[in-house]
């Protein structure tokens, strides 16, 4: 794992929750995108050293709407940018860990991602996100 590279927040609404971030935390929103095969509205928010992904679902069937369904709004993930991802998957589960996605997915901003299963990383639910195809990251 080269570092975290952001922390994935479940939210109703982000036109909701955008004031909190922007007027009373002072971060600054980089842009927002739909990824449709993953069936989120994605707000990237520049947190300094760390990037914060707001999640809203874009329908009823979408794992972050039923995340919010079962435990409500809050953290959802923590993605780790990894290079080489379908190699790190390999490793990981050569290892014992149960991954969600064997093979990766395109994601937000066009990074490559793949979870592992929460049950295999104590209860948390992690990310690999690779960046490695995007010019300028």
């Amino acid at each position: 794992m080269k570092k975290v590279d952001h922390i994935g927040i479940a939210v109703s609404s982000i036109d909701n929750v955008l004031p909190f971030y922007e007027d009373t935390l002072g971060l600054s929103l980089v842009k927002v995108e739909e990824v449709g095969n993953q069936g989120v509205k994605v707000a990237f928010i520049d947190g300094g050293n760390i990037k914060l992904e707001l999640l809203e679902p874009l329908h009823k069937e979408s794992p972050i709407a039923k995340f919010i369904e079962k435990k409500g709004e809050g953290i959802h993930h923590i993605a780790f940018g990894v290079e080489g991802i379908e190699k790190r998957i390999k490793e990981l589960q050569v290892s014992g860990v149960q991954m969600i996605n064997e093979t990766p997915k395109m994601g937000a901003g066009g990074a490559a991602v793949a979870f592992m299963h929460p049950k295999s990383a104590h209860g948390v639910l992690y990310e690999l996100c690779d960046k490695s195809n995007i010019k300028g990251e």
